[in-house]
């Protein structure tokens, strides 16, 4: 028996902590400006996409004790911004990543309660944690948590909040357009959580939202996040797009609920996908080298090589060879802040890697930067893009992908035009939205009152 051919899920995200930007393109704009995010956002919902997404970064980065210059410093609030598109867009989802180790889960479920009211059921969180003491330096916790405890407390956070989110009944409150709000019972928002990592109890004053709560994203790739993933999350991010590498993450995630008790389409995989699109596959694939060299410039090259060398290379050719001499893991990072740091925990080996790697294939070092920093990208016509993308989905390499373009705002436009009504067309991806909230978007169950955020295994 045929299997039916499974919906695509599309989101955008806003570029906001990240090098993918081209800045020199006449076409780049502000990542601070309102009317940047709105243009993005109703590009995406004229689209009919899932929902759009704002990371977020809550220090500036630096390098050799230095402001890192070379990618976006920062962002204006995300839930502020979030709140702000909401006014200007009616279905979209409007999804947010909020820190679960710097943050208190009273102060975020209202938050997050709040937009998904001013949205009418359109809030995700992206729960995260935050790895290092020198983000940490900006808050009272500090970075003094280790991985385990990060998840620990993140899982806490998370069914903390959920708690708060699901403490209103849905009879406990009646509206009264003379007179305001009156409650049925004066336990409407009752409280109490005590635990290893929270001691809190009262009232929650946000009424329940359309959503019951926000859908729930996660992007850890360790096996701790995996797991976190599977027993609290809606949908994870995943960097795994391609064929071989998608179907093995989605097997190995899907392949974990059935212990929490939930089915495989409880958890949406999502890659982060980039795109360059084109007359014809000659002209796209000539257009990709052209947006990889601008992205990754000489200087940017050394900058990269410099986060897991641990040394000032400034004085490398970045078109010649990779250094002879090897990371120094004596001293302090010189990069703070970086996701991209944390991801060699062993700098050696790596660096051994990337040596065959160069040698092999006969990469300078920019070249090299440019090969091991790609992440999934689809490069082609608009045909050729949009059955790359169904094949994928529907081989189980991903449930959808999340598109990060190289040029903002306008940088979806172009995929939004050509790209999207050929997937409808193959009547995979929505013609128009069906329902108004983001859970109806994903094709994800209602929740219900007292739901678990984070469930036990089995």
């Amino acid at each position: 028996m045929t299997r039916p051919q499974k919906q695509i899920r599309l989101a955008a995200h806003f570029p906001g902590v990240n090098n993918t930007t081209v800045w020199g393109d006449p076409r780049s704009g502000s990542h601070i400006e309102f009317a940047s995010f709105v243009h993005f956002a109703q590009t995406a919902e004229r689209a009919k996409f899932d929902f759009m997404f704002l990371a977020e970064g809550l220090r500036l980065r630096e390098h050799a004790g230095q402001i890192y210059d070379l990618d976006v410093v920062g962002r204006p609030d995300t839930f502020t911004v979030l709140a702000a598109l909401a006014a200007v867009t009616d279905r979209l989802g409007l999804a947010g990543t909020i820190n679960s180790t710097f943050n208190e889960p009273y102060e975020v479920a209202r938050q997050f309660a709040t937009l998904d009211h001013l949205s009418g059921g359109r809030a995700a969180w992206n729960v995260v944690t935050s790895w290092d003491a020198f983000t940490g330096e900006n808050f009272r916790r500090g970075g003094y948590l280790s991985e385990d405890m990060r998840y620990a407390r993140a899982q806490q956070f998370l069914k903390t909040a959920c708690e708060l989110f699901g403490s209103w009944h849905g009879d406990e409150v009646v509206a009264d357009k003379g007179s305001g709000v009156f409650l049925r019972s004066a336990n409407a928002g009752a409280f109490e959580h005590r635990d290893d990592f929270f001691d809190i109890s009262g009232q929650f004053n946000v009424p329940r939202s359309p959503q019951g709560r926000p859908v729930i994203f996660q992007a850890g790739d360790s096996d701790e996040g995996r797991e976190f993933a599977a027993a609290s999350a809606d949908a994870i991010f995943s960097r795994y797009g391609t064929l071989e590498a998608g179907r093995a993450f989605y097997a190995d995630v899907k392949g974990r609920l059935a212990r929490y008790g939930r089915s495989p389409g409880d958890l949406l995989i999502l890659p982060a996908a980039t795109f360059v699109l084109g007359g014809t596959d000659a002209e796209a694939g000539e257009h990709a080298v052209e947006v990889r060299r601008q992205q990754v410039s000489g200087q940017t090259a050394i900058k990269f090589l410099e986060q897991l060398w641990n040394r000032d290379l400034s004085a490398y050719d970045p078109d010649g060879p990779l250094p002879e001499v090897d990371p120094d893991v004596s001293v302090q990072a010189i990069a703070q802040g970086r996701a991209s740091v944390r991801a060699h925990r062993d700098p050696m080996s790596t660096a051994q890697e990337w040596r065959a790697r160069a040698e092999a294939e006969h990469l300078s070092i920019r070249e090299l930067v440019i090969a091991v920093s790609a992440r999934q990208t689809f490069i082609g016509s608009p045909a050729t893009v949009a059955g790359q993308v169904n094949d994928l989905v529907q081989a189980d390499a991903s449930d959808g992908f999340i598109l990060v373009p190289h040029i903002t705002p306008g940088g979806l436009d172009e995929f939004a035009a050509k790209v999207v009504p050929l997937l409808q067309e193959q009547g995979v991806f929505r013609a128009d939205y069906q329902g108004t909230t983001l859970r109806e978007h994903l094709g994800l169950p209602p929740t219900g009152r007292g739901e678990p955020a984070v469930r036990a295994a089995s």
